[in-house]
């Protein structure tokens, strides 16, 4: 008669499985949001940040890659080598729409009979009220930011990521001094490019492109500086992208002058609106 055999299964209990399961489910929701914060970002980059082995980062990034929450966007090599261009990662379409759009066939259906019954200009006039209430909250916080440009372009990023739109800021540009003897290097060359990872209201902006008019206005009113749109997630972009000039900070004189003017129209250079 044969002993009974004691081998012991190396196959994990129904719960212990759920356990996994829901860990990497959480986990990869880390590594999601970490690529919408920072896209496009390298596999490398993403692992230091959160603390992730190679072999780890590999296996999530391949995970959301297979459900098409993030896609490759390959570029050049910053240090201008040879070799293969870096894979760096973003939010896939399906991935913005991922991060939550349920209010997105009600209000469209709300703003196409708006259209129709009220004419076009109803809608440019409810996304310039939709904004006013933006433009209101963030004056102070860029105000309290200062004179220079960079600050308050930085300021308003938090105030946009306060409001779940990922704002970041990077500066832009080379400095060029005419001669050695040039202490402070030319500014009217240097820009700030004002980045916004997630658009609660892209599946709106998309249809209805006097949303991303609406909001670069504001942006432009509130840094008192004509801006001009590079790109937004609405028409293809991975990031929604606005170019500030640098050359000159704001006076006093400068704000006092936009807050009297706040209620007016503002002009803009946006002629590469919406240009992914």
């Amino acid at each position: 008669m044969s002993a009974p055999s004691t081998a012991t299964s190396t196959e994990p209990s129904a719960p212990a499985a759920r356990r996994v399961s829901q860990l990497d489910e959480r986990t990869r929701d880390r590594v999601l949001s970490a690529v919408l914060e920072r896209g496009p970002v390298s596999a490398a980059e993403l692992g230091e940040g959160l603390g992730f082995t190679p072999a780890a980062m590999r296996r999530h990034l391949d995970a959301l890659s297979r459900d098409g929450l993030i896609e490759v966007k390959r570029g050049r090599h910053t240090a201008g080598g040879a070799g293969r261009p870096a894979r760096r990662y973003v939010l896939s379409q399906h991935g913005q729409s991922a991060v939550g759009e349920d209010y997105l066939g009600i209000a469209r259906a709300a703003l196409t009979r708006l259209g129709e019954t009220a004419g076009p200009t109803a809608i440019d006039d409810f996304a310039r009220e939709r904004f006013s209430s933006m433009e209101e909250r963030y004056q102070p916080v860029v105000d309290a930011a200062g004179p220079e440009l960079e600050a308050r372009a930085e300021a308003l990023a938090e105030a946009l990521t306060a409001d779940g739109f990922v704002g970041s800021t990077k500066t832009v540009g080379s400095p060029i001094r005419r001669s050695p003897q040039a202490e402070a290097a030319p500014r009217s060359m240097l820009g700030v490019q004002l980045c916004q990872g997630h658009c609660p209201i892209q599946g709106l902006a998309s249809e209805f492109p006097a949303f991303c008019e609406q909001e670069t206005a504001v942006f432009a009113r509130l840094l008192d500086v004509d801006v001009r749109r590079l790109s937004t997630l609405a028409r293809g972009g991975h990031v929604c992208t606005t170019h500030i000039p640098l050359g000159r900070a704001v006076t006093a004189d400068a704000l006092s002058t936009a807050a009297a003017a706040r209620t007016a129209p503002a002009t803009l250079s946006i002629h590469q609106q919406g240009r992914p």
